[in-house]
């Protein structure tokens, strides 16, 4: 394949062009998927479309690398801001047009925990696969994750932690949840360097994710079971 400097997407048909994409998300090149996505903007593509062609698409061969220990967080996360500079773009448009997110996630750090790094992945990948996604950041008490879960009636509650200590303060959020009878109304994902499945299946949650392309997967599947109802 031509080096990228040399190559004119201008040049490149639809399709070529959506595939180049997939490569330059792959590689990192936020340039490149700025400039891509306004041509195709231009071509007449519906933002929608271009969502999930070539953004959402590329970040699932992205996300599938990395579940298989083929890409490694730093790509990752240049992959996703790559996909970021496109969606900087249509997130506006797509805003006007009413084009239907996958589903909505709120996500935050636990209290007690200031590491985000992982959070920060699943939020970006949550991201690329169509989710609305409202990150709360760190530090977060019950109060916070609670507030959050009125304003934004999301489908999806997802806590993280990345220490032993913090980590049974997700149940506190839960059994406050349950107390207040909205447990059933959120699907709860948990993750996060410590945890494991019997853990989550302890304190309440619905699933664990391992890593950030199973929190992607599983929401997806909530969404399907969702939507079938």
């Amino acid at each position: 394949m031509a080096d990228d400097g040399d190559l004119d997407l201008r040049s490149l048909d639809d399709q070529e062009l959506v595939e180049q994409m997939w490569d330059d998300l792959y590689d990192g090149l936020a340039d490149e998927i700025t400039e891509a996505t306004n041509i195709l903007l231009e071509r007449g593509w519906a933002p929608y479309k271009i969502l999930t062609e070539a953004l959402v698409e590329g970040m699932r061969i992205v996300g599938i690398d990395f579940r298989d220990g083929i890409l490694f967080v730093p790509e990752v996360l240049m992959a996703a801001n790559s996909m970021k500079s496109g969606m900087n773009i249509l997130r506006p448009l797509l805003a006007e047009t009413g084009a239907p997110p996958q589903g909505k996630m709120v996500i935050g750090t636990v209290k007690g925990d200031i590491h985000d790094i992982g959070k920060n992945l699943v939020s970006m990948m949550m991201e690329g696969a169509g989710f609305e996604v409202i990150d709360l950041g760190i530090n977060n008490p019950v109060e916070k994750y609670l507030a959050a879960l009125e304003e934004h009636k999301p489908d999806i509650l997802g806590m993280s932690a990345l220490l032993t200590t913090t980590m049974p303060y997700m149940k506190v959020v839960i059994d406050t949840m349950k107390e207040q009878g909205i447990r059933d109304d959120y699907k709860i994902l948990v993750g996060g360097a410590p945890l494991n499945e019997e853990f989550a299946r302890e304190i309440g949650a619905d699933s664990y994710c391992r890593d950030a392309a199973v929190a992607v997967e599983t929401a997806k599947e909530v969404m399907i079971r969702k939507n079938n109802q």
